[in-house]
């Protein structure tokens, strides 16, 4: 039997199912190759000299890594010229990043971390990318708007596709364009992506939760309620044991959660009233990765792919993942 490329997979949408056009098609095309640059980069590590501090921060105030430079780099260099793009924002830049004047633009928006989990890279834990696509808005005439931070301020609900990668023992990527979640395994000596678990379904239910519990004495009582629960096991009202899992790199708790089930909370608390990560490069196209496998995603009240953005670097609650457990703790935010 034939194996899927990544690249055969999209034709397949894009012929078969009329899901996606050319230039989209090009577009994950392109990001999938750089995610393969940035997987030999993060393998090499202090033999390339990319590990430790690149002694800047980002616009979150963040001290970025040399990798989280590094990638960034990567990912714009890759897609400035193609021509299926208005522009691109990364969670690193503060403002959005224009396509250069002599390259063509195209129609679609590209969001990205380009280096989710950078606090791991030094302890060889694994990382990845996260990236989203939208349309760019029309005017009333037709066109094209003027892609600037408005351009980008879209629902969740409006991507036309997303994906992450993972760089663990194997790199892997994983992507929906609306007709369900799959994942690709790099074949390093080919140097393609092939289609290793298409059509992935969370299970509905699970004894695992991922959550940071240093934070437990910040928590609102919705979160300490779930939590507490799970922690009394078969003895207490869930009448079952749980185990945690926390990997701090969100890209593999997800994976984690698409492979065996599971629900990953980074919940508002009384330090951070709005939640902690950023609507538009992580909530949003996980949020669509999950759901297209069946899953939920929340930020305790309202499904987060519904939530209008204020800002490009908005911050937001995240839980997500097996769809009962979601529902029940979002239940217990409006109890």
């Amino acid at each position: 039997m034939s194996r899927i490329t990544l690249t055969r997979f999209l034709i397949e949408r894009q012929r078969d199912k009329q899901l996606i056009n050319a230039d989209l098609r090009l577009l994950i095309e392109t990001v999938a190759r750089a995610c393969k640059a940035i997987s030999h980069a993060v393998t090499k590590g202090s033999i390339a000299g990319n590990l430790g501090s690149a002694g800047t921060d980002n616009v979150q105030g963040e001290v970025q890594k040399k990798l989280d430079v590094l990638s960034n780099e990567i990912l714009l260099e890759a897609n400035e010229w193609g021509g299926n793009l208005a522009a691109l924002a990364s969670e690193e830049m503060e403002d959005p990043h224009p396509i250069p004047t002599h390259y063509p633009k195209g129609e679609y928006l590209l969001l990205f971390d380009p280096l989710d989990g950078s606090s791991n890279i030094d302890v060889n834990v694994s990382v990845g990318t996260i990236f989203s696509v939208l349309r760019c808005p029309k005017t009333e005439t037709g066109g094209f708007c003027e892609p600037d931070e408005k351009a980008f301020l879209q629902p969740g609900t409006l991507q036309v596709a997303a994906g992450f990668a993972v760089y663990g023992p194997t790199t892997m990527l994983v992507l929906t364009v609306g007709d369900g979640t799959h994942a690709f395994t790099l074949d390093r000596e080919m140097g393609s992506f092939i289609l290793t678990r298409p059509d992935i379904r969370i299970p509905g239910d699970t004894q695992e939760f991922a959550i940071n519990m240093s934070n437990m004495r910040h928590w609102e009582p919705p979160v300490k309620r779930y939590i507490d629960e799970c922690l009394a096991g078969k003895t207490g009202v869930r009448e079952k044991d749980f185990n945690m899992r926390w990997i701090a790199s969100m890209v593999a708790d997800v994976y984690r959660i698409l492979t065996r089930g599971g629900v990953f909370m980074y919940p508002s608390d009384a330090r951070n009233k709005s939640g902690r990560l950023r609507l538009m490069y992580e909530a949003n196209p996980m949020s669509f990765i999950v759901e297209q496998a069946g899953g939920a995603a929340t930020d305790g009240r309202t499904r987060l792919l519904e939530v209008k953005p204020e800002g490009l670097h908005q911050r937001i609650a995240v839980i997500l993942g097996s769809k009962n457990e979601v529902d029940r703790i979002t239940a217990y935010h409006k109890a």
